[in-house]
């Protein structure tokens, strides 16, 4: 059910800040219906991701996440649908956002026929879509990077192995990146789409916050030329150009989680009793919720700063992305710590919102970058002089 008793989600005034049209603000009111119709019916995980995909598809909100044309997915769109989302089931933002970065190096370096032909399944969710990147011994270096595709003839063939790929194992294809040679470090990448049932699925990997994440065997994999994304060579600047257009999104779904702790945390603080009051009567529960308000309030303005100046467009804004993913997903988990904190013993229950919420938010300070990688990104751009 729909949620509207305190400040927490309640207050949607944000919406009218100048970041913001009109069809924002539907957007939002759309996406709050649907999510309060999303029911958790107890399939197993695999099938219960399939099922969001297909439902975010069919009301129409897996257009958000690809190209249209020549116009790329906006990003103050994104960012409101993940941080919707979010508040209201990790699961589907997951399945929202995948879709959108597992297709996001054909939305904005494909071909037309590529587009034509992965796009439109992706934005119905008949296409499940994932981003094969990171790899068991290197991580996500991509100077590093061992998955290799060698040209034979019409074809290329693949070999290597992928780890934690999100979507592994239900995924229709893999947007995979393989070292092709053109050059030293990650200078020598290019990126393919390569069919699903062409990959092995070597492992399922649980992590503390269940979601399909797999690691991926490609033994030898042929496709044909017409399945590489862009030019030979091109692979590292795909991969980051696709990164950077989602990275405040990250930050949209830690927003996301943020405001569900809060709420959670004032209709607890209001209903537990403490002495002749209640909770929220005591001066240090007063003061805890004080500061999770202006951390909350911090992240939004990072977050849709950064998705405007991306969606207004001739801005370089990787300082103000790398900023919002960092404060937003930090500062959610301060929030949420600070959720459970305040339900003492509750906090830490199985079933309890801010127990899930507390495992939900840890990948995120991971995924699209570290936070200390963003830190990196902050501080070189600093130091080379670059503006606001």
């Amino acid at each position: 059910m729909l949620r509207f008793a305190s400040a927490a989600l309640a207050d949607r005034s944000f919406l009218a800040w100048p970041f913001f049209e009109a069809r924002h603000r539907e957007l939002a009111e759309k996406l709050q219906l649907w999510c309060g119709r999303l029911q958790d019916e107890g399939e197993p995980l695999d099938a219960y991701c399939r099922r969001l995909v297909a439902s975010l598809g069919s009301a129409g909100f897996l257009k958000l996440c690809v190209a249209d044309g020549d116009r790329r997915p906006d990003v103050r769109s994104l960012a409101l649908a993940r941080e919707t989302l979010a508040y209201h089931s990790a699961l589907a933002d997951f399945s929202f956002a995948m879709q959108g970065l597992g297709s996001g190096a054909i939305s904005l370096f494909g071909t037309i026929e590529q587009k034509r032909e992965w796009l439109p399944k992706v934005a119905s969710g008949k296409a499940i879509a994932a981003f094969a990147m990171t790899e068991p011994e290197c991580g996500s270096d991509a100077a590093n990077m061992q998955t290799s595709a060698m040209r034979d003839g019409n074809d290329w063939v693949l070999f290597g192995e992928k780890t934690y790929i999100s979507n592994g194992g239900i995924a229709d294809f893999y947007a995979t990146f393989a070292r092709t040679g053109e050059g030293e470090g990650a200078r020598g990448l290019s990126a393919f789409i390569v069919p699903a049932d062409l990959v092995t699925i070597a492992e399922r990997i649980e992590v503390v916050a269940p979601h399909p994440l797999a690691r991926l065997k490609y033994d030898k994999v042929r496709i044909p030329a017409d399945a590489l994304i862009g030019e030979p060579g091109e692979g590292f600047r795909i991969a980051m150009e696709t990164l950077n257009l989602f990275r405040v999104t990250v930050g949209a779904a830690a927003l996301g989680f943020a405001r569900r702790a809060l709420e959670e945390a004032l209709q607890f603080a209001s209903s537990r009793r403490l002495g002749s009051g209640t909770l929220a009567d005591n001066a240090v529960t007063q003061a805890k919720l004080a500061d999770m308000a202006v951390a909350i309030d911090a992240s939004a303005l990072l977050i849709y700063r950064a998705a405007w100046q991306q969606d207004e467009g001739g801005i370089d804004n990787r300082r103000a992305a790398a900023m919002a993913k960092l404060h937003a997903t930090e500062a959610a988990q301060q929030v949420i710590d600070a959720a459970v904190q305040l339900h003492g013993g509750a906090g830490v229950t199985r079933g309890v919102k801010v127990e899930e919420l507390y495992r939900d938010i840890r990948s995120l300070r991971i995924y699209e970058g570290a936070s200390e990688v963003q830190r990196q990104i902050i501080a070189r751009d600093l130091l080379k002089g670059g503006s606001a």
